[in-house]
Formats: structure tokens, C-alpha cells, sequence
């Protein structure tokens, strides 16, 4: 079953313009490698000061990950991208990902509550 990875990084605040503009018509190549690699429900939000919120879903992150880095488009896309990131601690974006720990989810706690809850206070 797919899990759901939520990722930040830093886009450069004068390069926001540009950053969306790039990401507007992202190659068709890249697209399909995306998916071919096993990314699924990928968004990209941001922030008017730069913080950019990915969110995907993959069944095994590292191995999406790998699968990418072993294509041509995505070294090229990287190289692209690299510069409108603020420290990239790996060099690339997709390399300085770093999935988010999730400590909320509403969902999940009220099911909990509620198979918790006695039979009678359901009615």
C-alpha cells in the first residue's frame, strides 16, 4: 500500500517567479519517469517566502528515489533546478529530501477513540 511522504525544501525567495513558471509545463519525460519510478499524488506547494511542501505517494521511498536518480531526464532536471534552492545539503533537490515525521492525524485518532469507545455511548 502506498505511504504518503511529505518533504520540504527552500526555493530561493527571488526566484520564486521562475520556479513556478519551470514547474508549469514540466517535461514529458520527466513526468513519465516520475511515474514509472513509482511517485503517485505528487504535489508541490509554495509559500510566498519560499518554503516549497511536496507530498507524494510511493511505496517505498528509497527505492522511488533510486529509480530516479538511475534516469538521464533526472540528472538533467536536477542540474536545472539546483540553482533556485537555498543549502541543499546533498547538492541536488531530490537528494536533500528529507521525509517529514508525521505526530498528528486526526483519521487515525478517531478511529482509535472510537473502537476504544463502549458500544453504548455509540448510539
Amino acid at each position: 500500500m502506498p505511504r504518503r511522504v511529505v518533504v520540504t525544501l527552500q526555493v530561493r525567495p527571488d526566484r520564486l517567479a521562475e520556479y513556478r513558471r519551470r514547474h508549469a509545463a514540466v517535461w514529458p519525460e520527466m513526468l513519465e519517469a516520475l511515474q514509472a519510478a513509482g511517485w503517485s499524488s505528487y504535489t508541490l506547494d509554495l509559500r510566498p517566502d519560499g518554503l516549497l511542501v511536496g507530498v507524494l505517494e510511493t511505496d517505498d521511498l528509497p527505492a522511488a528515489q533510486a529509480a530516479m536518480a538511475a534516469t538521464a531526464v533526472n540528472a538533467r532536471w536536477q542540474a536545472e533546478m539546483a540553482e533556485f534552492f537555498v543549502d541543499l545539503p546533498q547538492g541536488s533537490p531530490d537528494a536533500s529530501m528529507v521525509p517529514l515525521e508525521r505526530v498528528f492525524d486526526l483519521d487515525a485518532q478517531l478511529a482509535a477513540v472510537r473502537r476504544a469507545a463502549p458500544r453504548s455511548s455509540r448510539s
